[in-house]
């Protein structure tokens, strides 16, 4: 059977209950490029454009040429047809000019690509040489934003330099954890603060930043430095948050063909509510901060008063007597595509934080440099239904699917290219394992040097562990710097 011959053009994906999606309903076509870059370097397929050339037909026979009149001798000749011919050209020079104006426009819109970078929305350009230097340009210190990170799965502190255009580690010499606290603070952990302490550098790096202790009592980025040489020859690893830890393994477990969670076997887990009614599923990443799918919070939904979140909680039949959590802000990703469901992901911020204890605790977010498999083990979890069409399930499940690389997901076979590099596929091909309706917006987690990291949320699917239609989720490795981004603007 042709998987495609269902596949109706111009409809677009359909979306039924917060995740459930009927079989056959996705337009084969390319989606629109995607304006962030994953990491590691990704086996996406180029998206090449395809045309359709247009053919001239040949006679077996030889035509007999006539010549065609001339159209300057036939269209203005009476005083009518000048009149015309004049108010048509001048029609063609004032299009003319529209067009020269709104490649000016164009051009000086973009004036920034020339002159530096721009802050915000605000249209002031600052030099690239002036961002991260310590030192707010921008009206409302965007310039001082992002320029830390944390790398690989060692948490590896990385400061970027301006001035050589690239992310440095940082030397773990003069390092104290008052630093440590002023770097969370600014990927938006607020006063969140757990470990900081030295490790050989696996990055690869050989040249470093470093700090100059006879700076004074200065900003972080004013004492930072560049050099070759680190005498500790260790770099620093921080932690803002303690993440990742579960308090036992979880066990091959029902989503779709799954088996029944135990609690703390997935303590990031949360379950949202509208009224009453389980709507989605979403992960803990600070005590105040949720990350769901965008799909889940799609205008009415978008206003926060509507939500509840229960935590710790694996019956949905308790949660009617237990402690829930207001929200306070929705935040939707500003590139969400409600069609193609490209940038599917969204934040929660709690009107009241999180107390964590062995049945409530964060998932990390990935950072750049993970290194994922092409099949990697992942695991999903929910209170979505247990077969397609069926309800929501009582009991939180969990199951194990592998990752499917995006150059398999994206065949005429599978999904035939609506995957997008914003997307991650996993699954079996097989189908009998599968997340369902319910299920939206809640975690597709790894385990990676004995940490739990959040690389997906549930975002959609054609039916439900059918063979050939595995889950897709949103790529939370390419929404790490706008999560940081929009924790410490919401802060």
């Amino acid at each position: 059977m042709d998987l495609n011959s269902g596949l109706p053009p111009g409809v677009a994906p359909y979306y039924e209950n917060r995740g459930y999606q009927p079989e056959s309903l996705y337009p084969p076509r390319r989606p629109a490029a995607g304006a962030y870059s994953v990491y590691p370097a990704p086996y996406y397929p180029p998206s090449v454009p395809q045309y359709t050339p247009r053919v001239l037909t040949h006679t077996s026979t030889p035509g007999v040429l006539t010549r065609p009149k001339s159209p300057s001798r036939t269209l203005c000749t009476s005083k009518t047809k000048k009149a015309l011919c004049v108010t048509f050209a001048l029609v063609i020079v004032l299009a003319g000019g529209v067009v020269a104006a709104l490649l000016l426009w164009k051009f000086t819109e973009n004036k920034c690509n020339v002159s530096g970078m721009e802050c915000g929305s605000s249209g002031t350009c600052v030099s690239a040489s002036l961002w991260c230097d310590g030192i707010l340009h921008c009206p409302r210190g965007e310039d001082e934003n992002q320029c830390v990170r944390l790398y690989g799965p060692n948490f590896i502190l990385q400061v970027y330099s301006p001035q050589r255009k690239s992310w440095y580690p940082v030397c773990r010499d003069g390092w104290s954890e008052s630093y440590g606290k002023a770097a969370c603070q600014d990927m938006g952990y607020g006063n969140s603060f757990y470990s900081s302490q030295g490790i050989v550098d696996d990055s690869g790096a050989t040249s470093f930043m470093k700090l100059n202790v006879s700076a004074g009592n200065t900003d972080l980025y004013k004492k930072l430095y560049h050099s070759d040489a680190c005498s500790s020859k260790t770099v620093v690893s921080l932690r803002c948050i303690e993440c990742g830890i579960n308090t036992k393994m979880g066990r091959q477990s029902r989503i779709v063909g799954g088996m029944n969670a135990a609690l703390g076997d997935w303590p990031w887990q949360v379950s949202l509510h509208v009224q009453g009614v389980h709507v989605c599923g979403g992960s803990i990443i600070t005590p105040e901060w949720i990350v769901t799918a965008a799909h889940c919070v799609e205008e009415p939904l978008n206003n926060p008063r509507y939500w509840t979140a229960f935590a710790g909680i694996l019956r949905q039949s308790v949660m009617f007597f237990g402690k829930g959590y207001r929200v306070e802000k929705v935040i939707s990703h500003p590139h969400y595509d409600s069609k193609s469901k490209n940038n599917d992901i969204a934040l929660m911020k709690l009107q009241t934080p999180l107390t964590f204890n062995d049945k409530v605790k964060p998932v990390c977010l990935p950072n750049p440099g993970m290194r994922l498999e092409p099949k990697q083990p992942c695991w999903i979890s929910g209170w979505g239904a247990t077969y397609e069409k069926g309800k929501t399930s009582d009991v939180l499940n969990a199951a194990m699917v592998p990752l499917i690389e995006p150059a398999q997901c994206n065949s005429r076979f599978v999904y035939n290219h609506l995957i997008t590099p914003a997307m991650i596929c996993a699954g079996y091909l097989g189908g009998s394992v599968d997340s369902c309706q319910g299920d939206s917006g809640g975690p597709l987690v790894t385990l990676k040097s004995s940490v739990w990291w959040l690389i997906g949320d549930t975002s959609w699917g054609s039916g439900c562990a059918k063979a050939n239609r595995p889950g897709v989720y949103g790529n939370v490795t390419v929404f790490t710097d706008w999560i940081h981004r929009q924790m410490k603007a919401n802060s």
